[in-house]
């Protein structure tokens, strides 16, 4: 006996490939998008973003170079934690988002951006922009694959995992930011894993 519409619609859904991918684009874009806010503002996230944030600011390197090598160890831990899928979206995500990075620059110009604007907004960017992207089984590399095993492995709440790694980071950068910028950057965190926090629980979207 097969089952009715109402049983068939709670069974998870397989995302198509024209799912994923605009689905990988607009969540990078998205992250794109709040980390220039964040970088024209002068203030750092976590992550293995926020970790290349730093040595962009301290070294002068490109932001995208740095966050594409620092990602590179990480997918060992994905393929073996999450599987070839997960693996092959994240670098997907991974590489678009280097070169967005480098890209956007040039095509958007901002003369003026409030700080707290930036910390708070560029947050809620970010958050959104990972929400789409664990919607879809990827991720932008790094500690995000650590969080997502541990949510789904243990049930571990994403967002609260990650904010707390997130402080962290922001409080080892202490040489490289002022108390305000420190603050600012802070808040920015907390913006962004919020938004993880509320709008990505386990068991509240089940397609992959």
């Amino acid at each position: 006996m097969s089952p009715g519409p109402a049983a068939q619609a709670l069974e998870p859904q397989r995302h198509s490939l024209f799912d994923d991918v605009q689905g990988l684009a607009t969540g990078t874009l998205f992250v794109a998008f709040g980390l220039m806010l964040f970088r024209q503002a002068g203030l750092l996230t976590g992550g293995t973003a926020g970790i290349a944030l730093v040595l962009h600011y301290a070294m002068g390197l490109p932001f995208g170079a740095l966050f594409f090598a620092i990602n590179l160890p990480f997918y060992w831990l994905a393929w073996r934690r999450m599987g070839a899928r997960f693996t092959l979206k994240t670098f997907a995500a991974v590489s678009l988002l280097a070169l967005l990075s480098e890209w956007m620059p040039r095509w958007i110009g901002l003369s003026h951006i409030e700080p707290l604007f930036a910390a708070l907004g560029g947050g809620l960017l970010l958050g959104a922009g990972f929400i789409i992207l664990f919607r879809h089984r990827a991720s932008l590399g790094g500690l995000n694959v650590l969080v997502l095993w541990l949510q789904d492995r243990f049930g571990w709440r994403a967002g609260w995992m990650q904010m707390g790694i997130d402080v962290t980071i922001l409080l080892a950068s202490v040489p490289w930011l002022d108390v305000r910028h420190l603050a600012l950057s802070i808040a920015g965190a907390l913006a962004m894993n919020f938004a993880l926090a509320v709008n990505h629980k386990p068991g509240r979207y089940t397609a992959f």
